[in-house]
């Protein structure tokens, strides 16, 4: 169904869903946080009515107090709570400083990193570091949990996760519970295979860890890459 053919109240939630949150006007997203109007107007007309009344202005605006909002017919207790708060989460993000995303500049880095989650375990798993164009950590995570002697990792799960969080690079390591740190036959098939997929998608495999309580063994190091 066509957006302009729904409730005016349900189209910013649509238009949210199909062209993303950026899309949405100032009063698309005050409408979607009070969720409806008033018998007269609707919640988007009331969103328009009320950043009208502070010149358009979300600083003006979150110097209403909930009785200043409750003045706007329509906005019942409830409402005007549920814009106070949204406007004080948005002025926590603005005062809490990005944390420092740290730069992968050799394995290791990456070792420092994968080393508390891998050194110890009995059981293999499988953890990926999914890096922006300058080798900044943009997310962590493991992928699989397997048994004793192997966990095989779903490609296409890995570069899906690559893929929703823009990465252009990835590491990835598992453990060997045996303490070896011998890539096996299926370690060195299955670092091909990624590198090959990433290169049909442009998401470079920077290296693989094999990680053991007290060392590792990275294939890029090793010229295995």
């Amino acid at each position: 169904m066509s957006i302009k053919f729904l409730a005016e109240d349900d189209r910013p939630r649509e238009k949210f869903l199909l062209k993303g949150k950026s899309s949405l006007s100032d009063s698309e997203l005050l409408a979607i946080i009070m969720g409806s109007g008033n018998r007269d107007e609707t919640a988007v007309e009331l969103a328009r009515r009320i950043l009208a009344s502070v010149n358009n202005n979300w600083n003006q605006l979150s110097l209403l107090s909930v009785k200043d909002l409750m003045k706007f017919k329509g906005v019942g207790e409830v409402k005007a709570i549920s814009i106070a708060t949204a406007l004080e989460i948005g002025r926590r993000k603005v005062s809490q400083e990005v944390p420092d995303k740290p730069v992968i500049s050799s394995s290791s880095v990456a070792y420092d990193i994968f080393r508390n989650h891998l050194s110890d375990l009995r059981t293999e798993e499988f953890w990926a570091i999914f890096l922006n164009r300058s080798n900044k950590v943009i997310h962590f995570a493991q992928l699989t949990q397997g048994g004793i002697n192997q966990s095989i990792v779903d490609i296409r799960v890995l570069f899906k996760t690559a893929l929703d969080h823009f990465s252009t690079g990835i590491i990835i390591a598992h453990n060997h519970p045996s303490g070896s740190l011998q890539p096996s036959r299926e370690d060195i098939e299955i670092t091909r295979n990624i590198k090959i997929a990433g290169e049909t998608m442009s998401i470079q495999l920077l290296d693989h860890l094999i990680i053991t309580q007290n060392s590792y063994f990275s294939f890029s190091d090793d010229g295995l890459l």
